[in-house]
């Protein structure tokens, strides 16, 4: 093999290897949000410590994914495709511990609740839940397919998402108005609501991130807002 194809060789590894690190960081993200909210909603609060210590392991991720970064700009350059691959990777995993953060904010947040919360607040929680659940799955799809047209189905749906947020506020407002002793515990909820809400907000970056991958441009337009947000 000649030098020149030897390196060619390492460039595509490296690239290669960045991209496995991408996907298994996206991986253990998904695995955390979906702990998270299934915690959440059952008051799980056993699950809780195991959660908050596995963001450990997608920080470890995002370390490397930096280094390897960092290797790929130093060594070679990149141009064209290739700095675009890297400029994203870059963001998506930025975007990605952040999720892993807010699902560990989320775990921190169960321990103080009782197990007898509203079955209408509960299940406004799990509805808002499953759709980002749903939302991150699907962009994770869409990075490996490639898939610019599921990228923006997913930008867009990002109004369900709000949509769904204000349902889940209104919810923890009407349990909050039964009683003034429900002040704390409430509050604790609005976080968890609105967690969920910016974990969503992270996956409509990761779609922009992706349609900048594969287009050389970034989306158009503002994004789209839940009906509530859009009187305000």
């Amino acid at each position: 093999m000649s030098d020149e194809a030897h390196i060619v060789k390492s460039y595509e590894e490296e690239l290669q290897n960045l991209n496995d690190s991408l996907i298994k960081m996206g991986s253990l993200t998904e695995s955390q949000l979906a702990d998270s909210m299934e915690a959440i909603i059952k008051v799980d609060k056993e699950s809780a410590d195991k959660i908050i210590a596995n963001d450990a392991k997608i920080n470890e991720l995002r370390a490397k994914i930096d280094n390897q970064i960092m290797t790929v700009l130093v060594k070679r350059a990149p141009m064209a495709i290739d700095l675009r691959i890297t400029i994203s990777t870059l963001k998506i995993s930025h975007d990605l511990e952040r999720i892993g953060d807010l699902a560990k904010s989320v775990a921190k947040k169960i321990k103080p609740l009782p197990h007898d919360l509203p079955k209408e607040l509960i299940g406004s929680l799990r509805r808002l839940g499953d759709l980002v659940q749903k939302q991150l799955r699907n962009v994770l799809d869409a990075y490996l397919n490639k898939s610019k047209e599921s990228a923006i189905t997913i930008w867009k749906n990002d109004e369900q998402v709000d949509d769904l947020t204000n349902t889940a506020m209104n919810e923890v407002a009407d349990f909050l108005g039964k009683s003034k002793k429900n002040l704390e515990l409430a509050t604790h909820l609005l976080f968890v609501t609105k967690n969920i809400e910016r974990a969503g907000d992270h996956i409509t970056n990761i779609a922009e991130s992706l349609y900048y991958l594969i287009e050389g441009e970034y989306l158009e337009g503002a994004r789209p807002k839940g009906k509530d947000i859009e009187k305000n």
